[in-house]
């Protein structure tokens, strides 16, 4: 009886999610939901629960209700250290005596570095030949050991995951890993917390592992809220691959985003979960991303780095299709180097 019951709830559950358009992102949700309602649990003591500001100065120019999540302030100065704590936090003692290896561009690095320091694991963090010396510099004031190789955070990936398997330590991704998705997406764990009734959410596209975690979570709360992957027009590879059905090589070109920039791994489970979750993408191009920058700083007195502009900018091209919304934009991270600051402002 009892269960003649719950299959009746289960059709009338599928059938009314179904009608509405929203089962395959239900579907999609369920596990990713699972993911982060375990990080949650997890990494509370070690993460710190960012404000979320209201833009006075963008909503009044909009007409939306404009607010913004500041993972700029999270330890490390970047949302990555919400996964990078999860994934060690899940490592058995064994694994964590053995050590870890990550790849970075920058902020995934300083957040694997600081793991590695809070939970007293030892490691290696591969970068690419050309990333941010202030982010290389501040993964080695954590304590991490930093190498160089390859020009690409690709080849970096590649070659970090080779190292790790050759000498049994585990490699930490900075996307493409369940982990690291769960721990990301406790972003909107704390968005539904602080927040009612959230209409969109505008989040930076790299890999894919922050907006996947946000949008799994959110949507299995609330199937209607829309999910904005933002990219710069000289890096976007994920909306690219989208497109074609496959992870796709193309060059990048320079970027102030360079949080977002560069190739995405083979395989990466990322690419699935980007096109079933996401609602829309925005491309903005290199003087937008500046100029959201620039403003943001004089009108909110805070450091944000240019992939965090990259998601104001996209907001502002759309603005209009947001009147009257309520409106949440990540700011991901703020690690920029004062040349790039100084060249900017």
């Amino acid at each position: 009886m009892k269960r003649n019951i719950y299959l009746k709830w289960v059709e009338r559950l599928v059938f009314s999610v179904s009608q509405a358009g929203y089962l395959k992102h239900y579907i999609v949700a369920m596990d990713i939901r699972k993911e982060v309602q375990q990080a949650e649990s997890l990494i509370r003591d070690y993460i710190r629960e960012t404000p979320v500001e209201v833009s006075h100065c963008l909503s009044d120019a909009t007409g939306a209700g404009v607010n913004f999540k500041c993972e700029n302030l999270q330890y490390t100065g970047s949302f990555k250290f919400r996964g990078a704590v999860n994934k060690m936090l899940s490592l058995t003692n064994e694994e964590r005596r053995r050590g870890v290896v990550a790849a970075s561009t920058g902020n995934h690095g300083m957040a694997v570095a600081l793991a590695m320091k809070k939970l007293g694991t030892g490691g290696v963090v591969f970068v690419p030949h050309g990333a941010s010396t202030t982010k290389v510099s501040a993964i080695e004031t954590y304590g991490a050991e930093v190498r160089y190789h390859g020009d690409d955070c690709v080849e970096a990936e590649a070659f970090a995951r080779h190292y790790a398997h050759e000498n049994e330590m585990t490699y930490v991704s900075p996307y493409n890993d369940a982990r690291i998705i769960g721990g990301q997406g406790t972003v909107g764990v704390e968005l539904e917390r602080q927040l009612n009734k959230i209409d969109a959410v505008f989040v930076a596209l790299g890999g894919g592992g922050l907006i996947t975690g946000i949008a799994g979570y959110m949507k299995s709360e609330n199937p209607r809220i829309r999910i904005i992957g933002c990219s710069p027009q000289n890096s976007p590879v994920m909306i690219e691959s989208i497109k074609a059905g496959k992870i796709v090589e193309m060059e990048s070109k320079p970027t102030l985003s360079d949080g977002t920039a560069g190739g995405i791994e083979e395989g990466a489970i990322t690419l699935n979960l980007c096109r079933e979750l996401m609602d829309d993408t925005v491309l903005v191009t290199e003087d937008e991303i500046a100029s959201a920058l620039r403003q943001f700083m004089e009108k909110h007195h805070m450091l944000i780095e240019g992939s965090a502009a990259v998601a104001i900018a996209a907001f502002l091209k759309q603005a209009e299709t947001w009147t009257g919304k309520r409106v949440v934009i990540v700011l991901c991270g703020a690690n920029i180097s004062l040349k790039t600051l100084k060249e900017i402002l």
